[in-house]
């Protein structure tokens, strides 16, 4: 093939398809292409980026206008309002809170003060297990703080001597048992002692009859009860306790009533208080200076406390 026009659609090989772009192929009469690329019906044609839609109509294209700052454009329109263009998906989040329709996260105001009541009942606990523990410890290590002192033991009150004396039996003597002095005996001619017999002879300056009392629980004020009998006169004698003469006269009045010289009749009984110490005492009547002493002695015996009968 000679050179020349090889084809009606092939251009000629000397003919420059961008010739219309400068002045000597405008000069010659060069002109832009009109349906391609420099070439009849070409299918290469440049669009703008966005603007070639596949299988859809062509959206026409809308010119920019300016707004104004800080307000939408009433010219614009997103691509997918044009026609044909694919629609789109908006997915709505979920809101949280009332009914305002105003979004807010979770309530973490409650999540804090829920920890916090956790804490202080898990403290509280603690706290009370150890204050048990202690209470535990302190019963279980110092029983014998219950135990009574040695000074609590030793109430002379008349209460706390009475509960001991009912607790345990006390002693008890009738004439034979008594440790009489030079020139007092024993006789049995007046009827109405409870021993059978009783003391005679006391009526004499320095007569006296000991009794030495033993199993006294504790120390403590006692009930010293004494039965005699007396001629319808009143008599009183000196009372000793372990050694020490009692604060006042024992009285040993005619409480009977009886006659004059009428000793069968008059037998009756007084009572002093006297302190006893624990274990061993000594109680002597004896007919002292200024004593009246016409007296018929039966029996002693003890009570614990003041009491009168």
């Amino acid at each position: 093939m000679t050179s020349g026009n090889n084809g009606a659609s092939t251009p000629p090989e000397d003919d420059d398809p961008f010739g219309y772009l400068y002045a000597d192929g405008q000069a010659n009469g060069a002109q832009p292409p009109s349906s391609g690329y420099g070439y009849p019906n070409a299918m290469n044609r440049t669009r703008p980026v966005g603007q070639r839609q596949y299988g859809q109509q062509t959206a026409p294209q809308v010119p920019p206008q300016q707004g104004t700052y800080g307000q939408p454009n009433a010219h614009y329109a997103a691509p997918e309002t044009f026609p044909g263009s694919a629609p789109t998906t908006q997915q709505q989040l979920p809101s949280y809170g009332g009914g305002n329709g105003r979004g807010r996260g979770p309530n973490t105001k409650g999540l804090l003060i829920g920890a916090i009541a956790v804490v202080a009942a898990v403290v509280i606990g603690i706290a009370v297990a150890m204050a048990g523990g202690d209470d535990g410890d302190k019963g279980g290590g110092n029983q014998a703080d219950s135990t009574p002192t040695q000074g609590e033991s030793k109430d002379s009150s008349p209460s706390a001597s009475s509960s001991a004396g009912e607790k345990a039996e006390l002693p008890k003597s009738d004439a034979k048992s008594l440790r009489l002095s030079p020139g007092v005996g024993l006789a049995s001619d007046v009827t109405g002692a409870n021993s059978g017999s009783y003391v005679t002879g006391l009526n004499q300056s320095g007569a006296s009859v000991t009794w030495s009392v033993d199993g006294i629980p504790e120390e403590g004020v006692y009930t010293l009860f004494t039965r005699y009998s007396v001629p319808g006169k009143d008599q009183s004698m000196t009372l000793t306790v372990n050694g020490k003469v009692f604060g006042s006269k024992m009285n040993l009045s005619n409480f009977a009533k009886a006659g004059e010289g009428d000793y069968a009749k008059a037998w009756t009984e007084t009572y002093v208080w006297p302190t006893l110490n624990k274990g061993t005492n000594t109680i002597v009547i004896s007919c002292g200076n200024g004593d009246k002493c016409d007296v018929l002695l039966d029996q002693l015996w003890l009570k614990a406390g003041q009491v009168k009968n």
